[in-house]
């Protein structure tokens, strides 16, 4: 059954049905008792006639009845309506103006950018408007010129009458509103332009009129760009009558001013973007009139396409933000009915933009475009799952509900979703009933896309249904049927164990099919509900190992090593272990994962580092400041050759701390490749877990290399405070008595103990810093216990943290010399080891900013003229940040494709 079903919602109005409590009423087929009551009941009761009572005297008589009138419906003659749902918001924020919003700010940035670079194609279009203006009548331009301003205002205030008249005052407000911010925002644009833009901007926007002398034109039309928000906002895009008038009076306008050189193309396109923008903007802000379908109007639509309702009960949204409700009929089996509008297509909309453009099409489903496009999709997979065999819902009618919504009648089936199951209330045979249907569905080549716990309704112990096919493919490729068997066995595995999943489904389908599904098993496949819940089970699971582990070690039941194998075992997560599942049932199956990504978010992450990494040393480093006509190359070739053996000590600071043997030549690429994950990460984070990463890819477990990079940060620290004990008493002991060399000593004693009480005063601050250190160093003791059995592996991890500073300082030392400087190596290195540290304490990637600013300000303490310290920092910046970032990008690619990182 297809119809439409006018029930009499306005478009652009904010009324509503009325809310009348009433008593909840139980619908037959609705969840049980157990679930919270209703929000509000509303109900829609006719109006009942007085009865005609007869004069006095008078017989009454039996009068035939009497014929309705032409515009008499009978519905209204129908029993009352009752639903039970929450209200709707007065207001909704909705995602299709936040699109519009942006696409109108990104134009803004386009037309600045245009207007900046293309200015022989700006000059020359308005040198041909100048001079082919002329050719135009005088009067007629007068003409048209008093027209257009008349109309201008003309046609804003003909339809606030209308629009008032129809008691839609609310949205006359908001175009109030919208034009003021909009007259607010031409104003800022037009005083930046006039003060701040560059001259290529300014002659793009401005230009001189010829009827006057001495004043430029303005970059946005003050009444123009405020007209333009105030009919955007008000509704009258959805009017197409009034959007015709619109843009005939906003083309008139622009077309005279244009002729009578008062504005520029681009000034033109700049109001419009402002105007249209603005709008959005504020509709989004504020949120619009919501005018989305509720229960009341559902009911009534029911009704005009041939169904009795009786009552109606808001059930849980499906996927997608599909509204459903459970309605009864008076004469007739219950319905599940969904509602799709418009606002619910545009939800989700930057999510789904982000799974397209990172993963390939086959991967992703594509969404209708339209309203009609996805009630006829959804409406056409329903009667294909029907006819393939498979257990699902019947789609019993589908209606047109409203100009901006649509209604799918499904029949109504009783039971339970997977979620909401215990998990020892799942039976192998209601999941070897859903695995049967999910079969037909393949015969047939549909997907159903969406075979998450909600959409697999359990109806008894021994039967299933899959109901939210919304979601699913026609005619689906040989891929994505493997990923709908992937992602099945996924969401039973997270409920019954990854055992008895495989088991069911190798039952069923059997074992070819099956191994078909694992180069499929990656988080990236599965649906978000999905990844969220395997994410969430790894966590839990390691944390209670890591719980588990230390009781275990504290009372001496387990060793360290033991216990550390425990939490390995424990951190394995659930689809390896469906993996190993799947070859122990066929051991020839296919290992490799399929390439479902087109673009990987590390790879993303590398352009936006290598982007920023170039505007920030283009905004930083100028030549200016490094002096270079002033500078030694001598010196400045000796501080390069420290940079460089940086990179060695570091590759000894970290294997010192690994019992286990380690390249030596790869770690140290690994430790250049460090300085280039410093620009998207705080520098003592993104190296730690590099570090970490590039010791589980060398073999050693997980909680091992985390235990030996906490070793290597904890002999740092302690070998960065005892360098800094020691330079500060030789420090103090050159300066004999003048104490202007030794303040940097007492800056790094403050900063330390500010910053100590900082992190014990906060609450928050403490716990998280507290925690962070507990599982870092977790293991860190009984790893240093191994390496106390080679002593030389403690040389070297010591000789390489004292090497490190040694080599850092003689960096900056040979800095500040490059630029004739001078002052001691000690106090060269209490200024490194404390205003680094003081730099770093504040988490910006790779210390950009708080280093610089600590450095030239220790120097300076340090009796460093500013003159020198600036352009010895900088050089200094330069060769340990800086300059290894290309290297560091080569490294860090060449061990990702040899699996070392």
């Amino acid at each position: 059954m297809t119809g439409t079903a006018d029930v009499g919602v306005e478009k652009d109005s904010d009324e509503s049905a009325a809310a009348v409590p009433a008593e909840p009423r139980e619908v037959p087929g609705s969840p049980s008792e157990e679930e919270p009551a209703p929000q509000v009941s509303l109900v829609k009761r006719p109006r009942e006639r007085a009865p005609e009572v007869p004069a006095q005297g008078e017989v009454p008589t039996a009068r035939p009845p009497r014929a309705p009138a032409p515009d008499h419906d009978p519905l209204d003659d129908a029993p009352p309506l009752d639903v039970d749902e929450p209200l709707l918001a007065a207001r909704a924020h909705r995602p299709s103006d936040l699109i519009r919003f942006l696409a109108g700010v990104f134009g803004i940035v386009a037309v600045f950018v245009l207007a900046g670079i293309a200015t022989s194609t700006t000059s020359g279009i308005e040198q041909d408007i100048a001079t082919n203006a002329p050719h135009f009548s005088a009067v007629l331009s007068t003409i048209t010129g008093l027209l257009s301003s008349v109309a201008v205002l003309a046609v804003p205030l003909s339809f606030a009458v209308e629009r008032l008249i129809k008691r839609d005052g609310l949205r006359v407000a908001d175009g109030v509103l919208a034009s003021v911010l909009a007259y607010g925002v031409s104003l800022g644009i037009d005083w930046w332009v006039a003060e701040g833009a560059s001259d290529h901007i300014r002659d793009a926007l401005t230009r001189m009129p010829t009827s006057s002398s001495g004043t430029l034109t303005d970059p946005v039309h003050g009444y123009l760009a405020p007209v333009i928000a105030y009919m955007t906002a008000v509704g009258m895009s959805s009017r197409p009558r009034w959007r015709v008038a619109l843009w005939a009076v906003v083309l008139f306008s622009g077309i005279t001013e244009l002729l009578g050189g008062y504005t520029t193309p681009l000034s033109l396109m700049l109001t419009v973007l402002i105007g249209w923008s603005v709008a959005y903007g504020t509709l989004y802000a504020i949120g619009s009139p919501n005018i989305r379908p509720t229960g009341q109007h559902l009911m009534i639509g029911l009704r005009k396409v041939g169904f009795t309702p009786d009552s109606a009960l808001r059930a849980p949204d499906a996927p997608g933000g599909t509204r459903r409700y459970h309605v009864t009929q008076q004469d007739g089996p219950p319905l599940d009915v969904h509602i799709i509008d418009r606002e619910q297509q545009a939800s989700g909309f930057f999510y789904r933009a982000w799974r397209r453009l990172r993963l390939r099409s086959v991967a992703v489903r594509r969404s209708p475009q339209s309203l009609r496009q996805a009630l006829e999709q959804e409406a056409l997979i329903a009667y294909a799952a029907a006819a393939s065999g498979a257990r699902a819902p019947q789609l019993v009618a589908t209606s047109e509900l409203g100009p901006d919504a649509a209604i799918l009648v499904y029949e109504y089936v009783e039971g339970r979703t997977l979620d909401e199951l215990a998990d020892e209330d799942v039976s192998d045979r209601t999941m070897a009933s859903l695995w049967q249907s999910v079969a037909a569905l393949h015969e047939r080549r549909i997907a159903h896309r969406r075979l998450t716990g909600e959409s697999l309704l359990v109806v008894d112990e021994e039967a299933g249904c899959l109901v939210n096919l919304s979601g699913g493919d026609i005619a689906a490729t040989d891929l994505t049927l493997r990923i709908d068997v992937a992602q099945l066995l996924t969401t039973f595995a997270l409920r019954i164990g990854p055992e008895r999943a495989v088991a069911v489904a190798n039952a069923v389908l059997g074992a070819e099919r099956v191994a078909q599904a694992l180069p499929l098993l990656q988080p990236v496949g599965m649906s978000r509900s999905t990844r969220v819940d395997l994410a969430k089970l790894t966590k839990e699971r390691k944390t209670a190992a890591r719980a588990r582990a230390l009781e275990q070690v504290a009372s001496g039941e387990r060793t360290q090593q033991q216990a550390e194998e425990d939490i390995a075992v424990a951190g394995e997560d659930l689809l390896s272990r469906l993996r190993g599942q799947i070859l122990q049932i066929a051991p020839e199956a296919p290992m490799a994962p399929a390439k479902l990504e087109r673009l990987k978010p590390k790879s993303l992450i590398m352009v936006i580092a290598l982007t920023f990494a170039a505007y920030l040393a283009l905004t930083t480093i100028k030549p200016a400041q490094l002096k270079l006509s002033q500078m030694n190359w001598a010196w400045a070739a000796a501080a390069l050759l420290a940079a460089a053996f940086s990179y060695v000590a570091a590759a000894m600071s970290l294997t010192g701390f690994v019992p286990e043997k380690l390249p030596f030549r790869r770690t140290v690429a690994a430790q250049l490749a460090g300085s280039f994950v410093k620009l998207v990460a705080p520098a003592a984070i993104g190296g730690m877990a590099l570090n970490t990463r590039y010791l589980q890819k060398a073999g050693i477990r997980s909680g091992q290399s985390v235990a030996s990079v906490g070793a290597s940060q904890l002999a740092g620290l302690a070998g960065h405070l005892l360098l800094l004990f020691s330079f500060g008493l030789i420090t103090g002991s050159q300066t004999n008595g003048d104490l202007s060399a030794s303040r940097a000593v007492i800056i790094g004693v403050l900063s330390a103990a500010v910053l100590a009480l900082v992190v014990a005063a906060v609450a928050p601050l403490r716990r998280f810093v507290l925690g962070r250190l507990r599982s870092l160093f977790f293991g860190v003791v009984p790893r240093m216990l191994d390496l106390m059995q080679t002593p030389s592996k403690l040389i070297t991890g010591f000789g390489g943290i004292l090497l490190l500073t040694l080599s850092f300082t003689a960096c900056l030392d040979f800095s500040v010399q490059a630029f004739g400087g001078s002052v001691s190596f000690s106090a060269v290195a209490v200024v490194f080891l404390t205003a680094n540290a003081a730099g770093s304490a504040i988490p910006t990637p790779g210390g950009i900013g708080p280093v610089e600013v600590a450095l030239i300000g220790a120097l300076t303490v340090a009796d460093v003229s500013p003159a020198v310290a600036t352009p010895a920092v900088f050089l200094y910046r330069a060769l340990t940040f800086w300059l290894p970032v290309l290297p560091g990008w080569i490294a860090y690619n060449v061990l990702q494709r040899r699996g070392a990182l």
